[in-house]
């Protein structure tokens, strides 16, 4: 006669050995310092970390070629202080617009 399922399963979880590694494996998944929740949310700051680190590697590539554009020009250093710091010569009359 040949053994059923349930009998062939549960001589499998019957095993000691079989028994440690389940216990082990839920206790990684559950228990442990670095468990799977753990590793989830340390992969999706990961993520975050990745996407800001573009965005300043940008940024600081397009402030160094602004700062390289202010140190060579004199025109373009009065530009930018009358722009940033609302700078103006005698008899001039400045209009900020705020644009929406």
């Amino acid at each position: 006669m040949k053994p059923n399922f349930s009998k062939k399963l549960f001589k499998t979880f019957a095993n000691k050995y079989m028994v440690v590694f389940v216990g082990f494996c839920f206790w990684m998944i559950f228990f442990d310092e670095h468990n799977i929740l753990f590793m989830r949310q340390n992969l999706n700051k990961l993520k975050r970390y990745r996407v800001e680190c573009n965005y300043y590697r940008e940024k600081i590539l397009a402030d160094s070629e602004r700062l390289k554009e202010l140190q060579t020009s004199s025109k373009n250093l009065e530009k930018f202080a009358r722009e940033q710091f609302l700078m103006k010569k005698k008899n001039e009359d400045i209009f900020v617009i705020i644009e929406k």
